[in-house]
């Protein structure tokens, strides 16, 4: 299929710190003042001094931290059980624990419930004594999604009960300010969806070129942003066909990440206090991965791929009075008069040995047609390959080989391919015949076809 893609980007300039703009200004130089941000540039945040990246990350963690805190002494902003609740948050959200952060619109297939599949483990994660978490949640359901509603009441529930007072937050009145203090506050970057359903995921790629490294489902944006030592990841692969098994088993994995990679990492320190290994993959993060995933970047390819070809093509196709367009519109006219004559004459297919072929033996295929009136150069053969279908399957072509064209006599012309398997299992194969013309950008310009 000719449809290509390009992957989401967010602006730089809304979603970075304005003072960790200015650190990475003083460091990256020339490519990153103007409007393109040179993608080698950002490599050199490993120059950066580890003490200064670190100090500014925790600038803007405190910076979110007293954020908190001014919510909720705040009874208009956050509903609350009582004062000593209020009291007990206050003094529980601290600047110097691991914190996590999840915020995002509420629906069910982002999984917010899923850090809440076992409580008695989460209680040990964030009641760690020598490597304590915090989660911080934020996000509003659409006012008819009740199962999105659902989560939230179930995150304020959880948040109120006495072992995670303080350590799990859901705040309220979630808005875009409130987004900008997260996604530059918070140390990781949650984000649990249901595989395959993530779109793309945005708001992680507003998190890593603030330092926030993101831990997700390979899904989305993160099967192309994921760099091992640079964030973390449950595999793109389900294991249970059974939703209700597959989240188990991925709280499984969460906890025992951020147990076993995560905390650790973060809490690894020097003698000078400064996690240097954590900040080491920061600015992996950083360099690596958010320097792909900006909206000049998205612009960029647009312009590459698509734009600046198509501006080409209609250069080409209207020059000298629509020279070209004239002419594949009169070769488009002849083919379509002529389909109808174009037929199968004769098919030498492979001969399977006990239905099996064999990897590495070669095969050959043969296909004679009659053009009628056309010229051997505006037939195309090929052998299509797909995986075997089973009922009503859809079809998934793994690869097209074509045909070269062996002999004409006449209006009889013999394509023929010599073809050696390469990789094993089963397949549906079948052999197309289409027209084709060099001006045609894509086949699908001109659909029609025939089957041997």
């Amino acid at each position: 299929l000719h449809i290509g893609y390009v992957t989401n980007g967010v602006h730089f300039p809304t979603w970075i710190a304005t003072s960790l703009r200015r650190l990475y200004a003083r460091y990256f130089g020339d490519g990153f003042e103007g409007h393109t941000y040179n993608i080698p540039a950002w490599q050199k945040v490993h120059n950066i001094p580890d003490e200064e990246l670190w100090n500014e990350r925790m600038y803007l963690k405190n910076r979110l931290i007293k954020h908190i805190r001014r919510r909720f002494s705040d009874p208009a902003q956050v509903r609350l059980d009582s004062p000593r609740q209020m009291i007990q948050i206050i003094e529980g959200i601290k600047p110097d624990v691991l914190t996590i952060g999840f915020a995002r619109r509420f629906a069910t297939y982002k999984r917010a419930y899923l850090l809440f599949t076992n409580l008695d483990r989460l209680s040990a994660i964030v009641n760690n004594k020598e490597r304590p978490v915090q989660f911080i949640f934020a996000g509003k359901a659409h006012p008819n999604d009740k199962p999105g509603q659902d989560l939230i009441k179930r995150i304020v529930e959880v948040a109120a009960m006495p072992q995670f007072v303080g350590k799990i937050l859901f705040l309220q009145n979630y808005d875009m300010e409130l987004a900008r203090r997260m996604v530059q506050g918070v140390d990781v970057w949650l984000n649990t969806p249901t595989r395959p359903l993530e779109a793309s995921g945005t708001s992680g790629e507003k998190c890593v070129m603030n330092g926030v490294m993101q831990f997700s489902v390979l899904d989305g944006w993160w099967v192309e942003g994921y760099k091992e030592g640079a964030g973390w990841m449950l595999p793109m692969e389900r294991t249970f066909a059974d939703q209700h098994y597959q989240d188990e088993l991925d709280a499984e994995m969460i906890y025992n990440t951020i147990e076993e990679q995560i905390a650790p990492l973060y809490y690894q320190r020097e003698q000078d206090g400064i996690p240097h290994a954590w900040v080491s993959s920061v600015k992996r993060c950083v360099a690596d991965i958010a320097s792909n995933f900006t909206t000049n970047r998205m612009l960029i390819d647009y312009e590459d791929r698509f734009y600046n070809k198509l501006a080409a093509r209609k250069q080409a196709i209207t020059e000298g009075g629509y020279k070209l367009a004239r002419e594949i519109a009169a070769w488009k006219r002849k083919v379509s008069a002529a389909w109808d004559q174009v037929r199968v004459v004769d098919v030498q297919r492979v001969k399977i040995d006990k239905e099996a072929v064999f990897v590495g033996e070669t095969y050959r295929f043969e296909v004679k047609l009659d053009i009628a009136n056309l010229r051997p150069e505006d037939i195309g053969v090929e052998m299509v390959i797909a995986k075997q279908i089973v009922g009503g399957q859809s079809v998934n072509v793994t690869r097209t080989v074509g045909l070269e064209r062996s002999k004409a006599e006449g209006s009889l012309v013999t394509y023929t391919l010599d073809y050696t398997p390469s990789e094993t299992g089963t397949y549906d194969v079948a052999l197309r015949v289409f027209p084709q013309n060099e001006h045609l950008p894509h086949r699908m310009d001109f659909a029609l076809v025939k089957w041997a």
